[in-house]
């Protein structure tokens, strides 16, 4: 990959060091980037399409070992089942209830040993960000019983949650959050002890994922996208951020990309992605108020393969495939309706299964 510095702004000047994968890194912010940006494609082969109305969705979470997602809604949690029909999950005197008005995304626990905690998560829990007063990370077990799990500092948004299922960040879970114009990047082990990996990472938000071992000289770094500027991160287990891509998309508040899914192993044609379109009243895309989906058939089509990077705008779901090995490179593959919100990660169900 071919670093090309970009100039940092005078207030970060001070403090250039050199990260390990050949990119300069000022105060954790990199600017480098070794992509091939060709994001325009005329002849669009796949199309984001309605695939179950859910009012107030704002996120799904990969199957559990039942094969069912858990759907984010209301500040209520879901079942989706292989009828894809919706029931209630987690409700009840010891369940799970927040604010709706947050973005209170959610993440199934990895079950892989945390070597430094001498412990794992449990198989089946979801954990949600509580982005409220108190701000912090709700557990909700496999039967449905929620519990505090871990606070985090006041006066910080929470907008990112994922698990480290590749272990470069000894498969903790992963929460971003903002501070001001920066991001602060924590890791949460299975006792709940919190560990601050960067304080001062570029503004960033929305589905973050842990990139697999296939996925070149980011493989196991955790990426996010920040749809102000259109960038997308990658920051490694160090706290060290770099510039892995620019989407091409349009960019700012409420447009830019958003939602990201990386594809699994087993990809093939009955494997279907999924996304959630938030209605936001007023918005110049108010949304549908249900969950996306976009078949295995048209990302073969587009020439998405198992391990490739998805990233979906908030504004219009337009879709780009990022594919890393040497070097990065990024398409545009697919839009959504005009009008989607899109929230989230993108996650992946084998329809077959």
């Amino acid at each position: 990959m071919v670093p090309r510095h970009i100039e940092a702004p005078p207030w970060r000047r001070a403090g250039l060091r050199t990260a390990a994968v050949v990119v300069v890194i000022v105060l954790g912010i990199s600017g480098c980037t070794g992509t091939s940006s060709t994001p325009q494609n005329p002849a669009l082969p796949a199309h984001w399409s309605p695939f179950l109305h859910v009012p107030g969705v704002v996120d799904v979470t990969a199957p559990r070992t039942d094969r069912q997602p858990v759907v984010a809604a209301m500040g209520r949690l879901s079942i989706l089942s292989p009828r894809h029909n919706l029931s209630p999950f987690a409700q009840g005197a010891d369940g799970y209830v927040t604010a709706p008005g947050p973005e209170p995304y959610v993440a199934l626990a990895s079950t892989a040993a945390v070597a430094g905690a001498g412990c794992s998560f449990n198989q089946d829990d979801i954990y949600a960000l509580e982005p409220n007063n108190r701000p912090g990370v709700v557990r909700v077990d496999g039967t449905g019983r929620a519990g505090r799990f871990a606070d985090l500092p006041g006066g910080l948004l929470p907008d990112g949650i994922a698990f480290d299922d590749v272990g470069r960040f000894d498969h903790r879970l992963l929460v971003t959050a903002t501070a001001q114009n920066e991001t602060v990047l924590f890791a949460l082990d299975c006792l709940g002890a919190v560990t601050t990996l960067t304080a001062h990472a570029p503004r960033m938000e929305g589905g973050i994922a842990v990139a697999p071992d296939s996925f070149g000289s980011f493989a196991g770094d955790l990426v996010a996208p920040d749809e102000q500027s259109g960038r997308i991160f990658a920051i490694d287990p160090a706290g060290h951020a770099t510039t892995l891509a620019k989407s091409g998309l349009p960019s700012g508040g409420d447009i830019g990309v958003e939602s990201a899914g990386f594809v699994p192993p087993a990809f093939g044609p009955s494997v279907v992605a999924y996304v959630a379109d938030r209605r936001s009243p007023g918005n110049p895309h108010p949304g549908t108020d249900s969950i996306l989906e976009l078949s295995g058939t048209d990302l073969a089509r587009a020439s998405v393969h198992a391990g490739d990077l998805l990233m979906a705008s908030e504004g219009g779901a337009q879709t780009i495939v990022v594919q890393c090995h040497a070097s990065c490179t990024v398409r545009h593959i697919a839009d959504g309706p005009r009008t989607t919100h899109a929230e989230g990660h993108i996650t992946f169900l084998d329809d077959a299964a």
